[in-house]
């Protein structure tokens, strides 16, 4: 039987509240074969004893396993961008996850923030640059305390970071609508939208029979708002695709339903899986959050790893039962637990 190794990180808040859902339902589902799974206590919490978010090896110590299972890191009393460089950051690029995979859509059941809209409407993949651009640690603050103190924060675009990622966008059309539309701001940003456009535009050419767009950032989050249908597959830089990724998320049902990949498609490390969502430390350990992000990121992962059977029926279940109405959490319009929730699509998924 084929084992996986899986190392999750609950992380915080809620994080460890739905990771342990996501865990029961993957184990229900699996078929042909197992998961070993093995947990990292990595955290704000230790962070607050130790100084780390995790260990100064920490890569090391996951870079033997399959893929990550990834909770939410963040906490108060530890600034987001202690939580975020400290642990979540660092993987990415130790591990070479230059593809942030991010699909949003109208699940059965759910209703969208938009008045009208059906799941036929609100279909969109995300494909989000995840290594480089604006999320940089080159810069610095000059001349603390005095007035004429100033900061700099500099961006990175490579050639290789843009082709890959415009690239892969392209490659994800293929098999979908054969859309992509490119989020840039050359407008505004002088040298690196620019940069990027040339780069999409050089791409575009080796795909002939799929249609582009390239839209600046700010009319293309109108554009999910007001005219959604007319997207497919949407690439952007770092910050623009973490941006509106986020936006199309809340659209199409909420922040609870989206889940995300952090992907190495060469597979020369392992990849990352998490929901969008974050910690919500005010609601976590009380029964109530939504576990579908989380047990959809590991359905993703599963299909990373080619248990693309295991990963359609636990996709199937999710959707089955949130239609069926049930069995919903409080952010749906139920009064269903976390656990409850988790157990209906556990048992779902394994019946098929």
């Amino acid at each position: 039987m084929r084992t996986y190794r899986i190392a999750t990180i609950p992380g915080d808040g809620i994080g460890v509240d739905v990771t342990e859902e996501a865990v029961r339902v993957l184990d229900a589902a699996a078929q042909g074969f197992r998961i070993e799974w093995t947990e990292f206590d990595w955290s704000c919490e230790q962070y607050l004893s130790t100084g780390a978010m995790m260990p100064s090896d920490g890569a090391v110590q996951l870079a033997e396993f399959d893929a990550i299972l990834l909770g939410a890191v963040g906490f108060p009393g530890v600034p987001d961008h202690v939580s975020l460089w400290g642990l979540l950051i660092p993987l990415r690029r130790a591990f070479g996850l230059y593809v942030n995979l991010r699909p949003v859509r109208l699940l059965p059941g759910t209703e969208s923030a938009l008045s009208n809209r059906t799941a036929d409407d609100l279909d969109m993949l995300i494909v989000r640059e995840n290594s480089e651009g604006e999320y940089s640690e080159i810069g610095g603050t000059h001349n603390p305390g005095r007035p004429d103190e100033f900061v700099l924060q500099e961006s990175v675009f490579t050639r290789v970071g843009c082709e890959r990622i415009i690239r892969h966008a392209f490659e994800r059309a293929g098999g979908r609508q054969k859309k992509v539309c490119s989020a840039t701001k050359s407008n505004g940003l002088i040298h690196s939208m620019p940069y990027w456009d040339t780069v999409f535009d050089e791409i575009a050419t080796e795909y002939p029979d799929i249609e582009t767009r390239q839209m600046h950032v700010d009319a293309l989050a109108a554009e999910i708002v007001l005219h959604p249908d007319r997207l497919d597959v949407i690439v952007g830089s770092n910050l623009f695709g973490d941006i509106l990724s986020d936006l199309a998320a809340a659209v199409t049902g909420g922040l609870g339903l989206a889940p995300s990949g952090n992907i190495n498609p060469e597979k020369t490390g392992p990849s990352m899986f998490e929901a969008v969502h974050g910690s919500a430390p005010d609601i976590a350990g009380k029964g109530i959050a939504n576990p579908v992000a989380q047990i959809l990121a590991g359905a993703m992962m599963l299909e990373h790893l080619g248990e693309h059977d295991t990963a359609a029926a636990i996709d199937t279940a999710v959707c089955e039962v949130l239609e069926k109405g049930e069995t919903l959490t409080p952010d749906l319009g139920g009064s269903a637990t976390t656990s409850e929730l988790g157990s209906a699509i556990a048992q779902r998924a394994a019946n098929r």
